[in-house]
């Protein structure tokens, strides 16, 4: 199979041909239809994350089952399914009382092994860890949900008990920002979104933020605390050890804070405000990813239209475009928004009506305001796709992902 692969920590990823994984006994293979290029897969490939190498990443991802294990039994051949990328082992404490993510014999697709920046994925303890795709969920769309939705329905609905009319800080308007702020905005959350990146604010603003902030214009936790008194929920979606001291001050007493961007190095050990989280009583959680058997809540907003992962895909690209991507995200304030690739490079059958027309070269979404009372937004689609894709698209018929 063709995958993308990096030899060494911080070298060029690169297409190669690869044997394909094998099918576990409790597990499957999975044909990745589509596959985000998230900022986690970015951390493994410069080393802070580090993997076994040679390696290939990409964790976020939906396709079809192409051969099961002999212990399966809930699958078959052909199913349209996606995972949590944390994969529990489905027999310890902690998966059968409902948290796989925490889960100390986890597997994870593109960590612990090669991940779905390739045309095959091995997942394990399929029966417990996959999810199977509402048949008008494309997979485009799918592999968006990927970690960044995912992880970020968890924080917003699983640590604090919001209610609609509250008030949500996101830092942070990557991926998983954006992501949370979108369904915070669907819960009926009034949500506050900072960043340094007046492109990242404007995109927050379009999917759902009625405020957003500019850090560099000052102290945003203060600009918070004048606005709303404080917020119930904030979130660091950032991962930097500013952004998570500044989402814990921007707190109301009370209030629950969120860990949801990783921290590495000096910046994992953050000077926190504990003497205010002692007179307040505030909460810090972590959050490490979503359970399948909780999938349902979030696919039921996609399902209903009040989340729409696919406002956030900026770029869909195939594996040489994943591994630009990857790349890419070791510029400052690089693009906001979701990357996915599709790994063959052509989109799903023709005759599937869930799919996307095919972009077989990298495309890039540039968002406009109609002007008028209601700003609505309009999509503008821009795509080069090269002579021999637009032919090979004309006599075959098959696929594309992110990372925040």
């Amino acid at each position: 199979m063709r995958a993308l692969v990096y030899e060494a920590t911080g070298s060029t990823p690169a297409v190669a041909e690869v044997a394909d994984p094998r099918c576990p006994a409790d597990g499957v293979l999975i044909r990745v239809r589509a596959t985000g290029v998230c900022r986690s897969d970015y951390h493994a490939w410069v080393g802070h994350d580090p993997v076994d190498l040679p390696h290939v990443g990409g964790h976020e991802l939906a396709g079809e089952i192409v051969e099961i294990g002999p212990q399966v039994t809930r699958w078959s051949v052909g199913d349209r399914v996606t995972t949590p990328f944390v994969c529990g082992c489905g027999r310890c404490d902690y998966c059968r009382n409902g948290a796989p993510q925490v889960c100390p014999d986890q597997t994870q697709p593109g960590f612990t092994g090669w991940g779905s920046f390739a045309e095959q994925v091995a997942i394990h303890a399929a029966d417990f860890n996959l999810v199977r795709l509402p048949d008008d969920l494309d997979f485009t769309t799918a592999a968006a949900l990927g970690c960044r939705f995912a992880t970020a329905y968890r924080a917003v609905t699983g640590h604090a008990p919001v209610r609609a009319g509250d008030w949500l800080a996101v830092y942070g308007a990557g991926g998983a920002g954006l992501s949370a702020i979108m369904i915070g905005a669907a819960l009926g959350l009034r949500v506050i979104a900072v960043d340094l990146s007046a492109a990242a604010l404007e995109l927050a603003a379009q999917v759902g933020a009625e405020q957003t902030i500019n850090a560099a214009d000052g102290d945003p936790a203060g600009l918070i605390t004048d606005r709303t008194g404080g917020v119930h929920l904030s979130l660091d979606c950032a991962g930097t050890a500013t952004t998570a001291l500044n989402s814990v001050r921007s707190l109301r007493r009370g209030g629950h804070h969120v860990q949801v961007g990783l921290l590495f190095g000096p910046a994992a050990t953050p000077p926190l405000p504990m003497d205010r989280a002692i007179a307040w009583e505030l909460s810090i959680h972590g959050s490490h990813g979503i359970a399948a058997a909780d999938y349902p809540g979030l696919l039921q907003l996609v399902s209903s239209g009040r989340v729409r992962p696919e406002q956030l895909i900026t770029e869909v690209t195939d594996l040489p475009g994943a591994g630009r991507a990857l790349v890419g995200m070791g510029q400052p304030l690089s693009h906001s928004g979701i990357t996915v690739a599709l790994p063959e490079g052509r989109r799903p059958r023709t005759s599937d009506p869930r799919t996307p027309p095919p972009r077989l070269a990298t495309t890039r979404v540039r968002r406009t305001k109609r002007p008028g009372p209601s700003a609505q937004a309009v999509t503008t689609r821009v795509s080069r796709v090269p002579p021999q894709a637009r032919r090979d698209a004309r006599s075959r018929s098959d696929r594309f992902v992110p990372r925040q």
